[in-house]
Protein backbone atom coordinates (compact mmCIF):
# COMPACT_ATOMS: atom_id res chain seq x y z
CA UNK A 1 0.00 0.00 0.00
CA UNK A 2 1.32 3.23 -0.80
CA UNK A 3 2.87 5.14 2.27
CA UNK A 4 0.62 8.10 1.17
CA UNK A 5 -2.69 7.31 2.01
CA UNK A 6 -3.40 6.86 6.29
CA UNK A 7 -4.07 3.65 7.69
CA UNK A 8 -7.73 2.99 7.65
CA UNK A 9 -9.40 -0.31 9.04
CA UNK A 10 -13.26 -1.10 7.75
CA UNK A 11 -15.19 -3.18 10.88
CA UNK A 12 -18.35 -4.46 10.60
CA UNK A 13 -18.95 -7.80 12.70
CA UNK A 14 -21.50 -10.08 14.16
CA UNK A 15 -19.78 -11.41 16.46
CA UNK A 16 -18.08 -8.82 18.18
CA UNK A 17 -15.76 -10.77 20.83
CA UNK A 18 -13.02 -8.87 21.64
CA UNK A 19 -13.86 -5.95 18.95
CA UNK A 20 -13.46 -2.87 21.31
CA UNK A 21 -10.00 -4.10 22.90
CA UNK A 22 -9.14 -5.18 18.86
CA UNK A 23 -10.04 -1.37 17.52
CA UNK A 24 -8.68 0.61 20.68
CA UNK A 25 -5.26 -1.47 19.76
CA UNK A 26 -5.91 -0.15 15.85
CA UNK A 27 -6.67 3.55 17.37
CA UNK A 28 -3.28 3.26 19.04
CA UNK A 29 -1.37 2.56 16.30
CA UNK A 30 -2.76 5.43 14.00
CA UNK A 31 -5.90 3.73 12.63
CA UNK A 32 -9.31 5.49 11.52
CA UNK A 33 -11.75 3.49 11.73
CA UNK A 34 -14.87 2.89 9.66
CA UNK A 35 -18.01 1.26 10.74
CA UNK A 36 -21.18 0.06 10.30
CA UNK A 37 -25.08 -0.46 12.01
CA UNK A 38 -24.59 -2.07 15.19
CA UNK A 39 -20.77 -2.54 14.92
CA UNK A 40 -20.54 1.34 14.78
CA UNK A 41 -22.75 1.51 17.85
CA UNK A 42 -20.37 -1.13 19.93
CA UNK A 43 -17.21 0.89 19.20
CA UNK A 44 -19.07 4.10 20.40
CA UNK A 45 -20.43 2.59 23.59
CA UNK A 46 -16.47 1.92 24.35
CA UNK A 47 -15.38 5.45 23.76
CA UNK A 48 -13.33 4.87 20.80
CA UNK A 49 -13.72 7.53 17.67
CA UNK A 50 -15.28 6.03 14.82
CA UNK A 51 -16.85 6.94 11.22
CA UNK A 52 -20.03 5.49 9.87
CA UNK A 53 -20.15 4.15 6.53
CA UNK A 54 -22.50 5.93 5.21
CA UNK A 55 -20.42 9.41 6.02
CA UNK A 56 -18.13 7.87 3.74
CA UNK A 57 -20.16 6.55 0.92
CA UNK A 58 -22.58 9.65 1.33
CA UNK A 59 -25.24 6.55 0.97
CA UNK A 60 -27.21 5.78 3.85
CA UNK A 61 -28.13 2.01 5.28
CA UNK A 62 -31.51 0.96 3.52
CA UNK A 63 -33.86 -1.70 3.39
CA UNK A 64 -33.54 -2.21 7.05
CA UNK A 65 -29.52 -2.58 6.92
CA UNK A 66 -30.07 -5.19 3.80
CA UNK A 67 -27.96 -2.56 1.49
CA UNK A 68 -24.93 -0.51 3.42
CA UNK A 69 -21.67 -1.90 2.21
CA UNK A 70 -22.73 -2.78 -0.91
CA UNK A 71 -21.03 0.13 -2.90
CA UNK A 72 -18.45 0.96 -5.56
CA UNK A 73 -16.45 3.75 -2.83
CA UNK A 74 -16.25 0.45 -0.42
CA UNK A 75 -15.29 -2.26 -2.71
CA UNK A 76 -12.95 -0.08 -4.57
CA UNK A 77 -11.37 1.20 -1.11
CA UNK A 78 -10.91 -2.96 -1.14
CA UNK A 79 -10.07 -4.07 -4.44
CA UNK A 80 -7.86 -0.88 -5.15
CA UNK A 81 -3.79 -1.41 -5.48
CA UNK A 82 -2.80 2.46 -5.12
CA UNK A 83 0.34 1.24 -6.64
CA UNK A 84 -0.98 0.55 -10.48
CA UNK A 85 -1.28 3.65 -12.14
CA UNK A 86 -5.53 2.86 -13.46
CA UNK A 87 -6.24 2.01 -9.86
CA UNK A 88 -4.72 5.22 -8.49
CA UNK A 89 -6.70 6.97 -11.31
CA UNK A 90 -10.02 5.62 -10.19
CA UNK A 91 -8.69 6.22 -6.72
CA UNK A 92 -8.10 9.87 -6.73
CA UNK A 93 -11.11 10.44 -9.65
CA UNK A 94 -14.04 9.08 -7.04
CA UNK A 95 -12.87 10.02 -3.68
CA UNK A 96 -11.59 6.37 -2.78
CA UNK A 97 -10.33 5.64 0.84
CA UNK A 98 -8.26 2.69 0.57
CA UNK A 99 -8.64 0.21 3.61
CA UNK A 100 -5.46 -1.39 4.79
CA UNK A 101 -7.89 -4.22 6.94
CA UNK A 102 -11.28 -5.53 6.55
CA UNK A 103 -12.65 -7.02 9.54
CA UNK A 104 -15.85 -8.56 9.05
CA UNK A 105 -17.58 -11.96 10.38
CA UNK A 106 -20.46 -13.03 9.19
CA UNK A 107 -24.17 -13.23 10.36
CA UNK A 108 -24.31 -16.22 12.37
CA UNK A 109 -26.66 -18.26 9.79
CA UNK A 110 -25.56 -21.88 11.47
CA UNK A 111 -26.36 -20.70 14.55
CA UNK A 112 -30.09 -19.47 13.94
CA UNK A 113 -30.70 -22.89 11.88
CA UNK A 114 -29.56 -24.69 14.88
CA UNK A 115 -32.63 -23.16 17.39
CA UNK A 116 -35.35 -25.51 17.32
CA UNK A 117 -38.46 -24.23 15.65
CA UNK A 118 -36.60 -21.54 13.57
CA UNK A 119 -38.70 -19.89 10.85
CA UNK A 120 -37.37 -19.77 7.37
CA UNK A 121 -37.81 -16.05 7.15
CA UNK A 122 -35.40 -15.84 9.99
CA UNK A 123 -33.26 -18.52 8.60
CA UNK A 124 -33.12 -16.22 5.19
CA UNK A 125 -32.43 -13.09 7.30
CA UNK A 126 -29.40 -14.02 8.77
CA UNK A 127 -28.02 -15.26 4.95
CA UNK A 128 -25.21 -12.47 4.66
CA UNK A 129 -24.03 -10.59 1.44
CA UNK A 130 -22.40 -7.58 2.20
CA UNK A 131 -20.10 -9.59 4.68
CA UNK A 132 -18.78 -12.32 2.57
CA UNK A 133 -18.54 -10.13 -0.38
CA UNK A 134 -16.37 -7.68 1.64
CA UNK A 135 -14.46 -10.45 2.79
CA UNK A 136 -13.39 -12.29 -0.52
CA UNK A 137 -12.83 -9.23 -2.30
CA UNK A 138 -10.43 -8.73 0.46
CA UNK A 139 -9.24 -11.88 0.49
CA UNK A 140 -8.26 -11.44 -3.34
CA UNK A 141 -6.49 -8.19 -2.70
CA UNK A 142 -4.81 -9.41 0.59
CA UNK A 143 -1.24 -8.09 -0.67
CA UNK A 144 -2.59 -4.88 -0.45
CA UNK A 145 -5.34 -5.48 2.25
CA UNK A 146 -5.51 -7.29 5.44
CA UNK A 147 -8.36 -9.62 5.93
CA UNK A 148 -9.45 -10.31 9.70
CA UNK A 149 -12.08 -12.80 10.02
CA UNK A 150 -12.32 -14.33 13.38
CA UNK A 151 -11.95 -12.31 16.70
CA UNK A 152 -8.92 -15.49 17.34
CA UNK A 153 -7.00 -13.43 14.92
CA UNK A 154 -7.37 -10.49 16.79
CA UNK A 155 -4.07 -10.84 19.14
CA UNK A 156 -1.94 -11.91 16.38
CA UNK A 157 -2.63 -9.29 13.87
CA UNK A 158 -2.54 -6.35 16.52
CA UNK A 159 1.31 -8.16 17.46
CA UNK A 160 2.38 -8.32 13.84
CA UNK A 161 1.27 -4.40 13.49
CA UNK A 162 3.04 -3.66 16.59
CA UNK A 163 6.42 -4.87 16.39
CA UNK A 164 6.28 -4.70 12.38
CA UNK A 165 4.55 -1.71 11.36
CA UNK A 166 2.43 -3.82 8.90
CA UNK A 167 1.62 -7.79 8.38
CA UNK A 168 3.53 -10.08 6.87
CA UNK A 169 3.61 -11.64 3.70
CA UNK A 170 3.25 -15.02 5.48
CA UNK A 171 0.82 -13.77 7.80
CA UNK A 172 -1.82 -12.31 5.14
CA UNK A 173 -1.76 -15.18 3.02
CA UNK A 174 -2.80 -17.18 6.42
CA UNK A 175 -5.00 -14.31 7.05
CA UNK A 176 -6.62 -15.23 3.16
CA UNK A 177 -6.57 -19.00 3.85
CA UNK A 178 -8.74 -18.96 6.65
CA UNK A 179 -11.44 -16.06 5.05
CA UNK A 180 -11.81 -18.53 1.95
CA UNK A 181 -12.63 -21.50 4.52
CA UNK A 182 -14.97 -19.27 6.61
CA UNK A 183 -16.97 -18.28 3.20
CA UNK A 184 -17.03 -21.84 1.92
CA UNK A 185 -18.18 -23.18 5.30
CA UNK A 186 -20.65 -20.60 4.99
CA UNK A 187 -21.91 -20.72 1.22
CA UNK A 188 -22.53 -24.79 2.01
CA UNK A 189 -24.33 -24.40 5.19
CA UNK A 190 -26.97 -22.10 3.21
CA UNK A 191 -26.78 -24.53 0.79
CA UNK A 192 -27.34 -27.52 2.85
CA UNK A 193 -30.50 -26.07 4.25
CA UNK A 194 -31.95 -25.07 1.15
CA UNK A 195 -31.32 -28.46 0.17
CA UNK A 196 -33.71 -29.81 3.40
CA UNK A 197 -36.43 -26.90 2.41
CA UNK A 198 -36.67 -28.49 -0.94
CA UNK A 199 -37.01 -31.85 -0.02
CA UNK A 200 -39.29 -30.96 2.78
CA UNK A 201 -41.34 -29.60 0.05
CA UNK A 202 -40.67 -32.56 -2.52
CA UNK A 203 -42.80 -35.10 -3.30
CA UNK A 204 -41.29 -38.50 -4.03
CA UNK A 205 -42.05 -40.41 -6.78
CA UNK A 206 -40.76 -43.64 -8.58
CA UNK A 207 -38.49 -41.09 -10.51
CA UNK A 208 -37.02 -38.93 -8.27
CA UNK A 209 -35.13 -39.10 -4.84
CA UNK A 210 -36.98 -39.12 -1.61
CA UNK A 211 -37.72 -36.10 0.40
CA UNK A 212 -35.85 -37.83 3.28
CA UNK A 213 -32.65 -38.47 0.44
CA UNK A 214 -32.34 -34.93 -0.71
CA UNK A 215 -32.70 -33.64 2.95
CA UNK A 216 -29.79 -36.03 4.16
CA UNK A 217 -28.02 -37.07 0.77
CA UNK A 218 -27.72 -34.14 -0.96
CA UNK A 219 -26.69 -34.03 -4.92
CA UNK A 220 -22.74 -32.65 -3.82
CA UNK A 221 -21.73 -33.17 -0.53
CA UNK A 222 -18.65 -30.77 0.76
CA UNK A 223 -17.79 -30.93 4.71
CA UNK A 224 -16.05 -28.84 6.74
CA UNK A 225 -13.94 -29.76 9.63
CA UNK A 226 -11.41 -27.65 11.47
CA UNK A 227 -8.22 -29.38 12.58
CA UNK A 228 -8.21 -29.86 16.14
CA UNK A 229 -4.76 -31.10 16.77
CA UNK A 230 -1.62 -32.67 14.87
CA UNK A 231 -1.27 -36.82 16.20
CA UNK A 232 2.47 -38.31 16.75
CA UNK A 233 1.59 -40.29 13.57
CA UNK A 234 -1.33 -42.43 12.53
CA UNK A 235 -1.98 -46.43 12.86
CA UNK A 236 1.31 -46.77 12.55
CA UNK A 237 4.58 -44.40 13.38
CA UNK A 238 4.99 -44.32 8.90
CA UNK A 239 1.65 -42.86 8.55
CA UNK A 240 0.96 -38.93 9.56
CA UNK A 241 -2.36 -37.96 11.01
CA UNK A 242 -4.27 -35.09 12.82
CA UNK A 243 -7.86 -34.71 14.38
CA UNK A 244 -10.28 -32.71 12.93
CA UNK A 245 -13.65 -31.81 14.43
CA UNK A 246 -16.90 -30.67 13.49
CA UNK A 247 -17.16 -27.25 13.70
CA UNK A 248 -20.37 -27.94 15.13
CA UNK A 249 -20.09 -30.76 17.56
CA UNK A 250 -22.36 -32.20 20.01
CA UNK A 251 -21.73 -32.10 23.65
CA UNK A 252 -21.86 -35.81 23.62
CA UNK A 253 -19.19 -36.50 20.93
CA UNK A 254 -15.16 -37.82 21.58
CA UNK A 255 -14.69 -33.86 20.29
CA UNK A 256 -15.83 -32.16 23.22
CA UNK A 257 -14.15 -34.55 25.96
CA UNK A 258 -11.83 -32.72 27.96
CA UNK A 259 -8.28 -34.18 28.87
CA UNK A 260 -7.22 -33.58 31.96
CA UNK A 261 -4.47 -35.67 32.72
CA UNK A 262 -1.94 -37.76 31.07
CA UNK A 263 0.13 -38.14 27.46
CA UNK A 264 -0.98 -37.14 24.26
CA UNK A 265 -3.70 -38.59 22.62
CA UNK A 266 -3.36 -41.01 19.59
CA UNK A 267 -4.92 -42.01 16.38
CA UNK A 268 -5.87 -45.47 17.78
CA UNK A 269 -6.91 -44.15 21.23
CA UNK A 270 -8.86 -41.76 19.67
CA UNK A 271 -10.77 -44.70 17.78
CA UNK A 272 -10.95 -46.60 20.42
CA UNK A 273 -12.63 -43.73 22.64
CA UNK A 274 -15.32 -43.32 20.31
CA UNK A 275 -15.96 -46.71 20.25
CA UNK A 276 -16.01 -46.72 24.02
CA UNK A 277 -17.83 -43.52 24.48
CA UNK A 278 -20.76 -45.70 21.94
CA UNK A 279 -21.21 -48.40 24.35
CA UNK A 280 -21.82 -47.14 27.72
CA UNK A 281 -23.83 -45.04 26.48
CA UNK A 282 -26.15 -47.33 25.54
CA UNK A 283 -27.28 -48.45 29.11
CA UNK A 284 -29.14 -46.26 32.02
CA UNK A 285 -27.69 -48.45 34.79
CA UNK A 286 -24.53 -47.58 35.79
CA UNK A 287 -22.06 -49.61 32.72
CA UNK A 288 -18.58 -50.38 32.11
CA UNK A 289 -16.84 -50.98 29.47
CA UNK A 290 -13.74 -52.12 28.45
CA UNK A 291 -11.78 -51.19 24.85
CA UNK A 292 -9.05 -52.96 22.82
CA UNK A 293 -8.91 -52.27 18.77
CA UNK A 294 -12.35 -51.00 18.81
CA UNK A 295 -13.91 -53.89 19.83
CA UNK A 296 -15.30 -54.74 23.70
CA UNK A 297 -13.23 -57.26 25.30
CA UNK A 298 -15.11 -56.63 28.41
CA UNK A 299 -18.63 -54.59 29.28
CA UNK A 300 -21.07 -54.99 32.60
CA UNK A 301 -23.71 -52.91 34.21
CA UNK A 302 -24.51 -53.24 37.71
CA UNK A 303 -26.35 -51.24 40.79
CA UNK A 304 -22.83 -49.67 41.29
CA UNK A 305 -20.11 -48.31 39.04
CA UNK A 306 -17.30 -50.21 41.03
CA UNK A 307 -19.37 -53.75 40.65
CA UNK A 308 -19.85 -53.04 36.74
CA UNK A 309 -16.24 -52.24 36.18
CA UNK A 310 -14.77 -55.34 38.27
CA UNK A 311 -17.54 -57.59 36.18
CA UNK A 312 -16.35 -56.02 33.06
CA UNK A 313 -12.78 -56.37 33.50
CA UNK A 314 -12.99 -59.81 34.50
CA UNK A 315 -14.56 -60.34 31.32
CA UNK A 316 -11.27 -60.87 29.38
CA UNK A 317 -8.14 -59.74 31.56
CA UNK A 318 -5.75 -60.62 29.92
CA UNK A 319 -6.92 -58.59 26.93
CA UNK A 320 -7.52 -55.61 29.25
CA UNK A 321 -4.08 -54.77 29.61
CA UNK A 322 -3.57 -51.54 27.86
CA UNK A 323 -7.18 -50.93 27.25
CA UNK A 324 -9.35 -47.99 27.13
CA UNK A 325 -12.14 -47.99 29.67
CA UNK A 326 -15.34 -45.78 29.80
CA UNK A 327 -18.10 -45.22 32.15
CA UNK A 328 -21.22 -44.09 32.35
CA UNK A 329 -21.41 -42.58 35.59
CA UNK A 330 -19.13 -40.08 37.71
CA UNK A 331 -15.68 -42.01 38.47
CA UNK A 332 -15.88 -42.58 42.43
CA UNK A 333 -12.97 -43.73 44.67
CA UNK A 334 -14.39 -47.42 45.19
CA UNK A 335 -14.13 -47.94 41.27
CA UNK A 336 -10.65 -45.61 41.27
CA UNK A 337 -9.22 -48.17 43.86
CA UNK A 338 -10.00 -51.11 41.56
CA UNK A 339 -8.45 -49.57 38.57
CA UNK A 340 -5.12 -48.34 40.90
CA UNK A 341 -4.73 -52.36 41.92
CA UNK A 342 -1.50 -53.93 40.68
CA UNK A 343 -0.87 -55.32 37.64
CA UNK A 344 -3.86 -53.26 35.71
CA UNK A 345 -1.83 -51.15 32.81
CA UNK A 346 -5.07 -48.72 31.66
CA UNK A 347 -3.95 -46.29 28.28
CA UNK A 348 -7.13 -43.94 28.69
CA UNK A 349 -10.22 -43.66 30.67
CA UNK A 350 -13.35 -41.32 30.01
CA UNK A 351 -16.95 -41.01 31.85
CA UNK A 352 -18.94 -38.36 32.71
CA UNK A 353 -16.54 -37.03 35.40
CA UNK A 354 -14.11 -37.86 38.46
CA UNK A 355 -14.93 -37.51 42.39
CA UNK A 356 -12.09 -35.24 43.53
CA UNK A 357 -10.93 -38.20 45.49
CA UNK A 358 -10.93 -40.14 42.48
CA UNK A 359 -9.17 -38.26 40.56
CA UNK A 360 -5.82 -37.91 43.23
CA UNK A 361 -6.14 -41.36 43.60
CA UNK A 362 -5.85 -42.05 39.64
CA UNK A 363 -2.94 -39.44 39.46
CA UNK A 364 -0.49 -40.55 42.27
CA UNK A 365 -0.91 -44.15 43.14
CA UNK A 366 -0.49 -46.41 40.24
CA UNK A 367 3.01 -46.52 38.30
CA UNK A 368 1.29 -45.04 35.33
CA UNK A 369 -0.36 -42.56 37.40
CA UNK A 370 1.48 -39.32 35.04
CA UNK A 371 0.65 -41.11 31.47
CA UNK A 372 -3.11 -42.30 32.22
CA UNK A 373 -5.45 -40.32 29.84
CA UNK A 374 -7.92 -38.95 31.69
CA UNK A 375 -11.33 -37.46 29.71
CA UNK A 376 -14.15 -35.94 30.98
CA UNK A 377 -17.21 -35.78 28.92
CA UNK A 378 -20.40 -35.02 30.98
CA UNK A 379 -22.31 -34.80 27.85
CA UNK A 380 -22.04 -38.95 27.47
CA UNK A 381 -24.99 -39.56 29.71
CA UNK A 382 -27.20 -38.27 27.05
CA UNK A 383 -29.30 -40.18 24.59
CA UNK A 384 -27.78 -40.87 21.23
CA UNK A 385 -29.40 -38.84 18.26
CA UNK A 386 -28.32 -40.13 14.65
CA UNK A 387 -26.23 -38.34 12.89
CA UNK A 388 -24.23 -39.13 9.61
CA UNK A 389 -20.76 -41.00 9.74
CA UNK A 390 -18.16 -40.95 6.78
CA UNK A 391 -15.91 -43.44 5.48
CA UNK A 392 -13.22 -43.03 2.30
CA UNK A 393 -12.42 -45.45 -0.09
CA UNK A 394 -10.33 -44.57 -2.89
CA UNK A 395 -11.65 -41.62 -5.64
CA UNK A 396 -15.06 -41.86 -2.78
CA UNK A 397 -16.43 -41.30 0.21
CA UNK A 398 -19.52 -43.57 1.93
CA UNK A 399 -22.08 -42.19 3.67
CA UNK A 400 -24.32 -43.97 6.12
CA UNK A 401 -26.72 -42.83 9.15
CA UNK A 402 -24.90 -43.98 12.39
CA UNK A 403 -26.01 -47.63 13.76
CA UNK A 404 -27.20 -46.09 17.31
CA UNK A 405 -30.36 -45.87 17.68
CA UNK A 406 -32.71 -48.06 20.50
CA UNK A 407 -33.98 -51.58 18.25
CA UNK A 408 -37.78 -51.48 19.15
CA UNK A 409 -38.73 -54.93 21.55
CA UNK A 410 -41.81 -54.63 20.01
CA UNK A 411 -40.52 -56.11 16.81
CA UNK A 412 -39.02 -59.40 18.73
CA UNK A 413 -40.24 -62.14 18.13
CA UNK A 414 -39.24 -65.49 20.19
CA UNK A 415 -39.44 -68.32 17.07
CA UNK A 416 -38.49 -71.51 19.89
CA UNK A 417 -41.08 -73.73 21.38
CA UNK A 418 -39.56 -72.27 24.87
CA UNK A 419 -40.14 -68.95 26.26
CA UNK A 420 -36.72 -66.99 27.74
CA UNK A 421 -37.10 -66.72 31.13
CA UNK A 422 -36.94 -62.89 32.84
CA UNK A 423 -33.31 -63.18 33.65
CA UNK A 424 -32.68 -64.47 30.23
CA UNK A 425 -34.22 -61.60 28.48
CA UNK A 426 -32.73 -59.34 30.66
CA UNK A 427 -29.59 -61.06 29.20
CA UNK A 428 -30.79 -61.20 25.74
CA UNK A 429 -31.19 -57.23 25.89
CA UNK A 430 -27.96 -56.61 27.79
CA UNK A 431 -25.99 -58.69 24.89
CA UNK A 432 -27.65 -57.56 22.06
CA UNK A 433 -26.67 -53.76 23.02
CA UNK A 434 -23.14 -54.94 23.57
CA UNK A 435 -23.00 -56.98 20.46
CA UNK A 436 -23.77 -54.18 18.02
CA UNK A 437 -20.88 -52.76 18.99
CA UNK A 438 -18.69 -55.52 17.94
CA UNK A 439 -16.45 -56.46 14.80
CA UNK A 440 -18.71 -58.04 12.23
CA UNK A 441 -18.49 -61.18 12.19
CA UNK A 442 -19.88 -60.85 15.59
CA UNK A 443 -20.42 -63.52 18.31
CA UNK A 444 -21.14 -61.97 22.14
CA UNK A 445 -21.62 -64.42 25.35
CA UNK A 446 -23.57 -62.91 27.78
CA UNK A 447 -24.17 -63.92 31.74
CA UNK A 448 -25.89 -61.45 34.49
CA UNK A 449 -25.41 -58.82 32.73
CA UNK A 450 -21.99 -59.62 31.90
CA UNK A 451 -19.67 -60.06 28.80
CA UNK A 452 -18.27 -63.37 29.37
CA UNK A 453 -17.02 -63.96 25.94
CA UNK A 454 -16.54 -62.16 22.52
CA UNK A 455 -15.82 -62.97 18.99
CA UNK A 456 -14.76 -60.53 16.76
CA UNK A 457 -13.70 -59.86 13.50
CA UNK A 458 -13.83 -62.76 11.93
CA UNK A 459 -14.56 -64.71 8.50
CA UNK A 460 -16.60 -67.04 9.95
CA UNK A 461 -19.29 -66.84 12.56
CA UNK A 462 -18.46 -70.40 13.40
CA UNK A 463 -14.72 -69.00 13.99
CA UNK A 464 -15.92 -66.53 16.36
CA UNK A 465 -18.10 -68.41 17.82
CA UNK A 466 -15.72 -70.76 19.43
CA UNK A 467 -13.30 -68.04 20.15
CA UNK A 468 -16.14 -66.55 22.30
CA UNK A 469 -16.92 -70.01 24.13
CA UNK A 470 -13.00 -70.52 24.81
CA UNK A 471 -12.54 -66.71 25.96
CA UNK A 472 -16.03 -67.33 28.04
CA UNK A 473 -15.00 -71.10 29.92
CA UNK A 474 -17.36 -71.81 32.48
CA UNK A 475 -18.94 -68.90 32.66
CA UNK A 476 -20.99 -68.83 29.68
CA UNK A 477 -22.97 -71.90 31.48
CA UNK A 478 -26.91 -70.62 31.66
CA UNK A 479 -25.68 -67.54 29.95
CA UNK A 480 -26.97 -66.41 26.31
CA UNK A 481 -25.45 -65.54 22.89
CA UNK A 482 -26.21 -62.65 20.82
CA UNK A 483 -25.00 -62.26 16.77
CA UNK A 484 -25.06 -59.40 14.80
CA UNK A 485 -26.35 -60.49 11.59
CA UNK A 486 -28.49 -64.29 11.17
CA UNK A 487 -26.34 -67.78 11.72
CA UNK A 488 -26.62 -69.12 8.56
CA UNK A 489 -26.50 -72.73 9.89
CA UNK A 490 -26.62 -74.28 12.87
CA UNK A 491 -22.79 -75.24 13.53
CA UNK A 492 -23.19 -71.65 15.54
CA UNK A 493 -25.71 -72.89 17.71
CA UNK A 494 -24.38 -76.37 18.18
CA UNK A 495 -20.89 -74.42 19.69
CA UNK A 496 -22.84 -72.54 21.47
CA UNK A 497 -24.88 -75.46 23.01
CA UNK A 498 -21.87 -77.02 23.62
CA UNK A 499 -20.55 -73.88 25.89
CA UNK A 500 -23.47 -74.07 28.03
CA UNK A 501 -25.64 -71.55 26.32
CA UNK A 502 -29.19 -71.26 27.26
CA UNK A 503 -30.57 -68.42 24.65
CA UNK A 504 -30.31 -67.31 21.62
CA UNK A 505 -30.64 -63.55 20.10
CA UNK A 506 -30.29 -62.87 16.60
CA UNK A 507 -31.71 -61.14 13.75
CA UNK A 508 -33.28 -63.82 11.55
CA UNK A 509 -34.06 -63.81 8.20
CA UNK A 510 -31.53 -66.22 7.18
CA UNK A 511 -32.63 -68.74 4.44
CA UNK A 512 -31.82 -71.86 6.70
CA UNK A 513 -33.80 -69.91 9.78
CA UNK A 514 -36.04 -73.10 10.45
CA UNK A 515 -32.97 -75.73 10.67
CA UNK A 516 -31.39 -73.48 13.10
CA UNK A 517 -34.78 -73.00 14.98
CA UNK A 518 -34.79 -76.87 15.41
CA UNK A 519 -31.29 -76.67 16.38
CA UNK A 520 -32.00 -74.75 19.48
CA UNK A 521 -35.12 -76.57 20.29
CA UNK A 522 -33.18 -79.86 20.43
CA UNK A 523 -30.99 -77.87 22.97
CA UNK A 524 -33.60 -76.98 24.89
CA UNK A 525 -32.54 -72.93 23.87
CA UNK A 526 -34.46 -69.95 23.82
CA UNK A 527 -34.42 -67.86 20.57
CA UNK A 528 -35.26 -64.59 19.79
CA UNK A 529 -35.10 -62.95 16.48
CA UNK A 530 -35.05 -58.85 16.37
CA UNK A 531 -35.07 -58.45 12.54
CA UNK A 532 -32.95 -55.78 12.49
CA UNK A 533 -29.15 -56.79 11.60
CA UNK A 534 -26.48 -54.51 13.45
CA UNK A 535 -23.08 -55.51 10.91
CA UNK A 536 -20.02 -53.72 11.90
CA UNK A 537 -17.30 -53.67 9.76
Amino acid sequence: MSESFSRRALVSVSDKTGIDIFVKGLVDLGFEIISTGGTRKAIEAAGIPVEDISSYTNFPEIMAGRVKTLHPKVHGAILGRPDLADDAAAIAEHGIIPFELVVVNLYPFEQTIAKPGVSVVDAIENIDIGGPSMVRSAAKNHAYVGIVSSPCQYERVLASLKADGKLSDGLRRELTAAAFEMTARYDRAIANYMHKLVASEATADDETESAEDLADFPKTLALTFEKRSPLRYGENPHQRAAFYVEPSFTDSSLAAAEQLNGKELSYNNLLDLDAAIAIVKDFEEPAAAVLKHNNPCGCAIAPTLAEAFTKAYAGDPVSAFGSIISFNRELDLATAELLCEPGRFVEAIICPGFAGDAFEALTTRPKWKKNVRLLKLPGMCSVSTTTQEFRRVAGGLLVQDRDDQADPQENWKVVTERQPTAEEFRDLKFGWQVCRHVKSNAILYAKDGMAVGVGAGQMSRLDSAEIAARKSGERSKGGIVASDAFFPFRDGIDEAAKAGISAAIQPGGSVKDEEVIAACNEHGMTMVFTGRRHFKH
